[in-house]
């Protein structure tokens, strides 16, 4: 067993976000640590590629026997790591576009006498009338509601907004 399987997922934590080289079964990966499984040790690499695309290797905890820090975490790389698998594309938007067009949006349904609050931890999501919310990167497609007719006249609304 190697030392990394004697580790605590808490010290696991520390590598996350930083690019690592890691030797497991006499081969070597290198990569920006995206994640940890806290039961099996599993990592989860992400190497971005010179053509946009990205590489993603997954490691078995057994097999790793150490990983070395080669780069702390970098804020802009953090941001693309966290935002890889969720939902919605964010794919060329940075966090300042982002936060321009929530803003952006909101002061549009604001003129337009829509009620609408910003939630969620980060204040991301906008919440119209707490009937709708509208996720980054705040696009008609990214609106979510269970009653039809707002989420239409919401979407056309934002539609006449990015036009």
């Amino acid at each position: 067993m190697g030392e990394w399987m004697k580790k605590s997922p808490l010290e696991w934590q520390d590598y996350v976000y930083k690019e690592v080289r890691v030797i497991a079964s006499e081969k070597e990966y290198k990569g920006w640590l995206l994640t940890t499984d806290p039961v099996s040790a599993n990592i989860v690499l992400v190497n971005f590629l010179e053509d946009g695309s990205l590489s993603v290797t997954g490691v078995m905890g057994q097999c790793v026997q150490t990983v070395e820090t080669v780069n702390e975490r970098d804020p802009r790389v953090k941001e693309k790591l966290m935002h890889l698998f969720t939902s919605g594309d964010y794919n060329g938007f940075s966090p300042e576009d982002l936060d321009r067009r929530k803003k952006s949006l909101k002061k549009w349904l604001e003129k337009n006498h829509i009620p609408v609050t910003e939630q969620g931890e980060a204040q991301r999501t906008l919440c119209v009338a707490g009937a709708l919310t509208i996720h980054p990167p705040y696009a008609p497609e990214n609106c979510s509601s269970s009653n039809e007719i707002i989420l239409s006249r919401i979407q056309d609304l934002i539609r006449g907004h990015l036009q």
